[in-house]
């Protein structure tokens, strides 16, 4: 038994340090030389002070703001440390009356918006972390969020165009708004 014990504990040792501190170190090492922003969590800084990171939504409810999806995560929104969907189905009701209360809370705050409602601004993402909203939930938002601030429309379309992302390599995935950083960009305006 003793010479197998022996080369078992020395395995059990070298793979520990390999696999639980070595390759760690070399990892996290290789991600803060080569990607040192994505590594630190993609924070946004303003003088110095993380305000957020572009990864992560963060709830917006002032008219003069623009508004991300819905998260669903508990114990409150956009909880990072507890990212899920609702895994609430289509037939379910308490679906059914949380999108109604969502579109009634946008249908209040700018009541003559000619625009359809798009599904992404009352629809919670499946990770309920999503900071991005459609081009189209930009577009329905800039009525409400201009006359909030006293401002053109133009003025706040030409902003969301600028901060419209285009698909990832050309092709991958959707053109998407990132909200913080619009409202960030809102904010600097005079």
């Amino acid at each position: 038994m003793r010479t197998q014990l022996r080369p078992a504990l020395v395995s059990l040792v070298a793979l520990t340090l390999i696999t639980g501190l070595l390759y760690p170190l070399v990892v996290t090492g290789i991600a803060q030389v080569l990607f040192p922003r994505q590594a630190n969590g993609s924070l946004i800084l303003i003088n110095g002070q993380p305000v957020g990171s572009s990864l992560i939504g963060q709830p917006f409810d002032a008219p003069k703001y623009f508004w991300g999806r819905p998260s669903a995560t508990s114990p409150f929104p956009y909880n990072a440390a507890a990212s899920s969907g609702s895994n609430l189905g289509p037939t379910n009701d308490a679906l059914i009356k949380a999108v109604q209360a969502r579109i009634d809370a946008l249908k209040t705050a700018d009541p003559d918006n000619p625009l359809p409602l798009p599904v992404d601004l009352v629809t919670a993402s499946g990770s309920g972390l999503d900071p991005h909203i459609s081009p189209a939930s930009a577009a329905y938002q800039v009525r409400r969020v201009a006359r909030a601030r006293g401002m053109e429309e133009a003025a706040v379309r030409q902003l969301v165009s600028q901060h419209t992302e285009g698909r990832q390599l050309g092709i991958l995935g959707e053109p998407r708004v990132n909200v913080l950083a619009l409202n960030l960009a809102l904010d600097t305006l005079k």
